[in-house]
C-alpha cells in the first residue's frame, strides 16, 4: 500500500526557536550529553511501550527484545541513535519536536543574562533534552512511527534548528524512532565519529540505563553487535557497588538535568511490604515549581517494570521537588492512577519516602549545613506548604522551617525556630513575627521599635506562602507564635498589663483620640494610644483574630474577593507630629493631618493609599505650612520633626524618649 505524500513545512514555536538559538551557539560547553539525552529519551520511550503492552500485547508486532543502537558513519558524518520503543505519531512528533511544553519556559528565557557562563548554567537547570543535539549537528532527520499504526503511517521529521521544521509521511516497516545527527563540521564535531569515543561516552552517562544500548564490535571484519552498558537498573544494585558518579548521572537520566543533584537516598525496605527508592533531591528548582499542578517526580515501577512517570500519590505536592523510582515488588503490572489513590500499599510508600526524604534534610541541616543552606534558598518556600499539607510531619517540618530574623541583621533566612527560642528573653513566652512582602518592608516596620528596645528578636516573614503557614504552625515547643502586628502587646513586652498601661493615658488624651477617629471616620475601626512605637508617630494593627493587611492584599493579588477590614490606628502621643496634630485649630488642616499620618503608616507595612493624588497633596500643604511658619508651631525642636524629612512616618523623632534612640539595628 502506498504512502500518500503529505510533506508540510511548520515553523517552531517561539519559545523552541529560542533554545534552539542558543544551542547551536554552543553555550553548554559539555556537547558529549546529546548523547545522553538521545539514549534517555529512547529509554523512556521502551519504557512506555512495555507498560502499555501490558494490556495489548500486539504493540510488540513480534519482537518484545527492546534495545538502543547507537552508531555512526565516518564518510556522512553523522550519529545514530535508533530504538524499537513506542515510537511517535505524526501529531505526537510535532507536539514533542516542535514546541517546548514547559510552563516555566518564558521565565527561562527573561533570566538569560548574555553572559555564557551563567546561561550554561540556566539551561542545564531548564533541560532541553533533545534540542541539545543542536550543539554537534546542523541537520537533524527523526524518523518514526508509532506502535500499533499501520507501516504506511510513519513519520519523518527533519529540521537545521533555523526556525523551520519539515514533517513528511513516509512508510516505515518497524515500530520506534530513528535519529540521525548531521554532524557540523569542525574538530569537536569530528570526536564524535569515533567508536571508542561513544563507548566512552555511553559508559560514562548511560551505564544505568536498564535496557541493553549496542553497538558494532570493533575490531577488522566485525559486523556484529554487542552490549556496551550494564543494562541493569541501578537501583536493583547494592549500594555499596554503586559510585556517587553512577548515582549522579543515574539523576541526570530520570530528570533530564545538566547539573549533579544535591543529595540522594538509596533504600530496600522488606517485609510485609517490598519496595526499593532512589530518591534525589536536586541542586536547583526548575522554572514551574511553583505551580503545584505541574508534577513530574517520583516514577513508579513494578518489579523493574516502568508503570508511570510523575506519580503524584507517592510524593505530596510540598516535596514535588524530589526525583527518582520507587520500585514495588507487590503491586499488580496493570496498576492505574485510579487504583492508586485508593491502596494501602501505596499509602504505607509514601508514608515511609517521605519520613526518609525528611530525614535526609534533617542529616543535611545537621551535617552539611552549606548544602541545607543552598536547600531552602531554592525549595524553601515550597517545603513550607507542608505545614499546611502534611499534619502529620509538622513537628519534622518545624524542625526545618528557615528564616531571617532581627537577629541575623540581614535577609538570609537562616534562623531555625530552635535557634529562636535558645535566645529568647528570660521570661519570654512567645515567639514573634511579622509579615511582609519583602526584607526591607519587614525590617523597618515601626511595629518593631519597640522589640529592639526590648532586645527581643523577631523573625521576619516575607514569603507569600508564610501568612497561612505561620496559621498552620501555630506553637513551636510550646511556645505560641504571635505577630507583632496584631492585637495588644503582652505584658513582658511592655511590663504592665494592657489595660492597666493605657486607661490612665487614654483618660488624659481622650480628646485627641476622639479627634483622629472623627478625622478618619470609617476608614478605622477605631483609635489608641500606642504601646510599640518609640519613634514613629503612628502604625496600624489588626485585631488578633483578624486578617492583616499584608494577608489582605495577597488574597486579592490572587483574585480573591475580600472585604475591606477597618484597621485600628495607634498613635504615639510623645511624636512632635502628633503634637502638631492636637495644636491644630483649623478643622480641614487638621482632617488632612490625620489623613496624612493614617497614610504613611498605610505605606510604612507595604500597603497603597487609596487616593495617591490626595496624599501628595495634603503632604505639599503641610510642608508649605511648615515652611511658612518658620518651624515656631513644632515648638523648640524644629529639626526633630519640622523639616520635611521628619514627616515620615518612620523617620521622625518624637519625645524625649525618641530623641534618646540610637540608629535602628538588629536585636541580640
Amino acid at each position: 500500500m502506498s504512502v500518500e505524500t503529505t510533506k508540510e513545512t511548520r515553523s517552531f514555536q517561539t519559545e523552541a526557536r529560542q533554545l534552539l538559538d542558543l544551542m547551536i551557539h554552543s553555550l553548554y560547553s559539555n556537547k558529549d550529553v546529546f548523547l545522553r539525552e538521545l539514549i534517555s529519551n529512547a529509554s523512556d520511550a521502551a519504557d512506555k511501550l512495555r507498560f502499555e503492552a501490558l494490556s495489548d500485547e500486539a504493540l510488540y508486532e513480534g519482537d518484545g527484545e527492546l534495545a538502543i543502537h547507537v552508531d555512526y558513519d565516518e564518510k556522512a558524518r553523522t550519529v545514530t541513535v535508533r530504538d524499537n520503543g513506542i515510537g511517535m505519531s505524526r501529531e505526537e512528533i510535532i507536539e514533542n519536536l516542535g514546541t517546548i511544553a514547559k510552563s516555566g519556559t518564558r521565565q527561562f528565557l527573561e533570566a538569560l543574562t548574555g553572559d555564557q557562563a551563567r546561561d550554561s548554567e540556566l539551561i542545564g537547570q531548564f533541560g532541553v533534552g533533545f534540542y541539545a543535539s543542536f550543539m554537534v549537528a546542523d541537520r537533524i532527520t527523526v524518523t518514526s512511527r508509532r506502535a500499533g499504526l499501520a507501516r504506511t503511517q510513519g513519520v519523518r521529521w527533519e529540521s537545521s534548528g533555523e526556525g523551520e521544521f519539515t514533517v513528511e509521511s513516509v512508510e516505515v516497516p518497524k515500530r520506534g524512532t530513528r535519529v540521525v545527527l548531521h554532524l557540523r563540521e569542525g574538530e569537536d564535531q569530528d570526536a564524535y565519529l569515533d567508536a571508542a569515543r561513544l563507548r566512552a561516552i555511553v559508559h560514562r552517562y548511560s551505564d544505568h540505563i536498564s535496557f541493553p544500548v549496542k553497538m558494532f564490535k570493533q575490531g577488522e571484519g566485525e559486523k556484529g553487535e554487542e552490549t556496551v552498558n550494564t543494562a541493569t537498573a541501578i537501583w536493583t544494585r547494592s549500594k555499596q557497588d554503586i559510585s556517587d558518579q553512577e548515582y549522579n548521572e543515574f539523576y541526570k537520566h530520570i530528570a533530564h538535568d545538566f547539573e549533579d543533584p544535591l543529595a540522594h537516598l538509596h533504600s530496600r525496605v522488606e517485609g510485609n511490604l517490598e519496595y526499593t527508592s532512589l530518591l534525589y533531591i536536586p541542586a536547583r528548582a526548575p522554572f514551574d515549581l511553583w505551580d503545584r499542578n505541574v508534577r513530574r517526580g517520583v516514577n513508579l515501577y513494578v518489579r523493574r517494570v516502568f508503570i508511570m512517570d510523575d506519580a503524584e500519590q507517592l510524593m505530596p505536592p510540598y516535596l514535588r521537588f524530589v526525583r527518582g523510582v520507587i520500585d514495588s515488588a507487590d503491586l499488580p503490572l496493570n496498576v492505574s492512577r485510579e487504583i492508586l489513590q485508593q491502596n494501602r500499599q501505596i499509602d504505607a510508600m509514601r508514608a515511609g519516602s517521605v519520613k526518609k526524604v525528611l530525614d535526609l534534610l534533617t542529616r543535611l541541616a545537621n551535617d552539611e549545613p552549606e548544602k541545607f543552606a543552598l536547600f531552602w534558598r531554592e525549595f524553601g518556600k515550597v517545603f513550607k506548604e507542608g505545614l499546611i499539607d502534611d499534619p502529620k510531619n509538622k513537628e519534622a517540618i518545624a524542625e526545618l522551617l528557615r528564616f531571617a530574623s532581627t537577629h541575623g541583621g540581614d535577609d538570609a533566612p537562616s534562623v531555625s525556630l530552635a535557634d529562636y527560642v535558645g535566645r529568647m528573653n528570660e521570661g519570654q513566652e512567645l515567639i514573634y513575627y511579622i509579615t511582609a512582602d519583602r526584607y526591607d518592608t519587614a525590617v523597618n516596620s515601626p511595629h518593631l521599635e519597640i522589640f529592639r528596645d526590648k532586645g527581643i528578636e523577631v523573625l521576619l516573614l516575607t514569603d507569600e506562602i508564610d501568612e497561612w503557614a505561620v496559621n498552620h504552625l501555630q506553637d513551636y515547643q510550646g511556645k505560641h507564635l504571635r505577630s507583632v502586628s496584631k492585637g495588644e502587646l503582652d505584658e513582658s513586652i511592655t511590663g504592665k498589663p494592657p489595660e492597666e498601661s493605657k486607661e490612665g493615658e487614654e483618660r488624659e488624651h481622650n480628646e485627641l483620640l476622639e479627634a483622629f477617629e472623627k478625622a478618619l471616620g470609617e476608614r478605622v475601626k477605631s483609635v489608641r494610644l500606642t504601646n510599640r512605637l518609640t519613634t514613629s508617630p503612628a502604625c496600624l494593627v489588626a485585631d488578633e483574630h483578624e486578617l492583616g493587611g499584608h494577608l489582605e492584599r495577597l488574597l486579592r493579588a490572587a483574585g480573591q474577593d475580600v472585604a475591606s477590614s477597618q484597621p485600628i490606628l495607634e498613635i504615639n502621643p510623645e511624636h512632635i507630629l502628633i503634637q502638631r496634630f492636637a495644636a491644630e485649630a483649623d478643622e480641614q488642616r487638621r482632617s488632612d493631618w490625620a489623613s496624612i499620618l493614617f497614610d504613611q503608616a498605610l505605606l510604612s507595612e507595604g500597603g497603597r493609599v487609596s487616593d495617591p493624588a490626595g496624599f501628595v497633596r495634603r503632604l505639599n500643604e503641610m510642608f508649605l505650612a511648615l515652611a511658612g511658619e518658620g518651624g515656631a508651631a513644632t515648638g523648640a525642636a524644629p529639626s526633630a520633626g519640622g523639616t520635611p524629612a521628619g514627616a515620615t512616618a518612620s523617620g521622625a523623632t518624637g519625645g524625649k524618649k525618641a530623641r534618646r534612640q540610637s540608629p535602628r539595628k538588629p536585636a541580640t
